[in-house]
């Protein structure tokens, strides 16, 4: 039976074709329905409208039109929410009763399985020692694969599970998740494995990294070369015969990766098939941008230092249907690092898509919610409310190439929303920081 959805004031991010994006100027707009209804047939919209009109066939709008008047004439204050059993509709009713609904929010960038926090290197941060430092020492990323390597796969299941279930109840209905905490065989492999299981166990879309080259381990500290060919001749190939991601990725920065090595992993994970998306820019302009879209890559994720030169590369990128590198902002890691934002404000001025993530980990963001990083995307980033809107639903999409499923309320997407009774919720949820502000979460038109 069809689910009808009603009591919405307010819906927003609708559109009426499915699988867009925005760029430039266009992210300041988000389409939305005053007194609006959302059908849902089978986990996926089937029509959708409210006073500004409606998108889906003109029966069904027909239909629940005349459904809706059945449902509210003679409606009262003691009698809020009258229904009238004897109507022949074929609808479930569900009435939210004059909440703002969303789409749900799509997070591009995660490091959600991990074994262990790492507050100390905190605690050195504020005393005076920089990321770098403490990742060249042994620290940062290699902290974090000493402790998942000595971790069994359910424990590591079991906590994933649980930080997994809080972002959905932040509003978060699509992730993607890396490994790279691993840095053996074995530990990559179990990392994957246990995002498989993630995949199985909820009903939101997962999309998993195979993130082997996310930083270079000690014992290769001096022969880096070698471990790539360990990356590429090993892990790979095994990776892909158990069929344990949708993507690769690579840490291209100072201090990781050259771009000279990325080229040659991203090649060889074309020569297979698996798509690209890489960290690039973090710690400086170090080529990242480049290597990304030389290669095709889906994303460009972290871009803290972008110039003009790389943001005419990125933008040129865009020139042929169905390309582009998306350039993704992490604004939870330069809060928290106390590093330069990425530059998002001139990027979208100079015409370019942007998409935020939340790089949820251990040691630079520690930070799960969507919620947070809208509103530091405004605060420190400069970015409208809507256009950051854009950036965790639509344009975070597009970074997965998941814009045809996910990121917008359209005809044909999945049914993937949440509520909150934030009034001008696209304005109030980043402006009141610090608390959740979902009211219900809907995966697949059900209430999770």
């Amino acid at each position: 039976m069809r689910k009808l959805f009603v009591g919405i004031s307010k819906m927003w991010g609708v559109s009426g074709v499915p699988g867009e994006f925005k760029m430039g100027a266009a992210m300041q707009s988000v389409n939305s329905f005053s007194n609006a209804w959302l059908c849902v047939e089978e986990g996926v919209i089937a029509g959708l409208g409210g006073e500004e009109g409606f998108f889906g066939p003109e029966s069904l709008a027909l239909e629940v039109n005349q459904f809706m008047e059945s449902l509210y004439v003679g409606r009262t204050i003691e009698t809020p929410n009258p229904i009238h059993a004897e109507s022949d509709m074929q609808f479930e009713i569900v009435d939210l009763g004059g909440v703002e609904l969303l789409p749900g929010f799509v997070d591009s960038h995660t490091h959600l399985v991990f074994a262990a926090p790492r507050w100390k290197e905190f605690v050195m941060r504020i005393g005076g020692e920089s990321y770098e430092t403490i990742a060249a020492a042994g620290g940062g990323i290699l902290n974090s694969a000493n402790a998942l390597q000595a971790m069994d796969e359910d424990a590591l299941f079991g906590q994933a599970a649980t930080r997994l279930q809080l972002m959905i109840a932040h509003g978060t209905t699509t992730v993607e998740i890396k490994s790279g905490y691993g840095l053996t065989m074995e530990a990559e492999l179990k990392m994957l494995r246990v995002i498989r299981r993630l995949k199985l166990a909820f009903p939101i879309i997962i999309q998993s990294t195979f993130l082997g080259a996310h930083a270079i381990p000690l014992e290769y500290k001096e022969q880096s070369d070698l471990y790539v060919d360990l990356v590429i001749n090993e892990m790979l190939p095994q990776v892909v015969a158990e069929g344990l991601a949708d993507y690769i990725d690579v840490f291209c920065d100072r201090g990781f990766f050259s771009p000279a090595q990325t080229d040659r992993i991203l090649k060889a994970a074309k020569a297979v098939g698996l798509p690209s998306k890489i960290h690039a820019n973090e710690l400086g302009l170090t080529g990242g941008v480049e290597v990304a879209v030389a290669n095709g890559s889906l994303s460009a994720d972290h871009l803290e230092y972008c110039g003009s030169h790389e943001m005419d590369i990125l933008r040129n990128s865009f020139g042929s249907e169905g390309g582009g590198t998306m350039p993704v902002a992490l604004p939870g890691t330069s809060y928290f690092l106390g590093i330069p934002y990425a530059p998002g404000r001139a990027m979208i001025d100079a015409g370019l898509p942007l998409a935020l993530a939340s790089d949820f980990n251990p040691g630079s963001s520690p930070i799960l919610s969507l919620q947070t990083i809208w509103a530091l995307a405004c605060t420190q980033m400069k970015l409208l409310p809507g256009e950051a809107l854009n950036a965790i639903t639509c344009n975070a999409a597009r970074a997965l190439r998941l814009e045809n499923n996910v990121g917008m309320l359209a005809l044909g997407m999945r049914a993937d929303f949440f509520t909150t009774d934030s009034p001008n919720a696209i304005n109030t949820i980043p402006y009141f920081l610090g608390y959740n502000h979902c009211k219900q979460v809907f995966v697949l038109g059900n209430l999770q």
